[in-house]
């Protein structure tokens, strides 16, 4: 009796096995695929709901505050480092509001302040600028630098020379602060010998974008130029 032989495969027949065990393979991962994009795209309709209601809710939150007129900038008092740079021991509101704020120290380091920002990519301002516009740009990691009438020319100029090539920060003339030149942050303040002086660079290396900053990332440029 003759015995039963399998024949084997042709080389073309195992290629298209293997063509079909591929796309079947394919197919498994389109299929978890698309089962995977389901479940993002629904959990980000569910998330982006959520944060929908909630900016309404902080909108409605912030008009009401601006109808109210919050003019508090804040409670506190200064420590002064080692280093000089006064830090502010307190609390800073961060409320947008639309009038004017009494802030407890000039040049205001934080508190309430107007909803739009003042322009700080490097912006020098030949006339003095709002107070609640420039507490907003701090909000967002500006270091302001301010001088009065009796700050040396020489010394005006360098700084200026520095803000410029600087994003992140502003200068403008300051009249009721109680030094020539002042360099602010959010929460924090130093007063400058000059545009020479070493804490200048320690200033601006520490605190343009630095911890302090509230909302890091947060844009220098669209606001307000005056």
């Amino acid at each position: 009796m003759g015995t039963d032989q399998q024949t084997p495969a042709s080389p073309r027949a195992a290629r298209i096995e293997e063509m079909r065990r591929a796309e079947r393979a394919r197919a498994r991962r389109n299929r978890v695929l698309a089962i995977a994009a389901s479940v993002v795209v629904v959990a980000g309709l569910v998330v982006g709901g959520v944060a929908l209601v909630r900016s309404q809710s902080d909108s409605g939150k912030d008009k009401d505050t601006a109808a109210s007129g919050d003019a508090k900038g804040g409670s506190g008092h200064f420590t002064t480092g080692a280093d000089g740079v006064r830090t502010w021991s307190g609390k800073l509101s961060r409320t947008h509001v639309s009038t004017k704020v009494t802030y407890p120290m000039h040049p205001p380091v934080g508190g309430n302040h107007n909803p739009v920002w003042l322009n700080c990519n490097g912006d020098v301002y030949q006339e003095p600028v709002r107070d609640e516009n420039a507490v907003h740009a701090l909000e967002h990691g500006a270091v302001w630098v301010t001088y009065t009438d009796q700050a040396k020319k020489a010394d005006v100029d360098a700084l200026a020379a520095k803000v410029k090539r600087t994003p992140y920060s502003l200068m403008s003339p300051y009249k009721d602060q109680d030094a020539p030149l002042i360099l602010s942050a959010w929460g924090h303040q130093v007063s400058v010998k000059s545009a020479s002086d070493p804490e200048v660079d320690k200033f601006f290396a520490a605190y343009v974008q630095g911890k302090q900053t509230p909302e890091p990332g947060a844009s220098c440029t669209g606001g307000v130029m005056k």
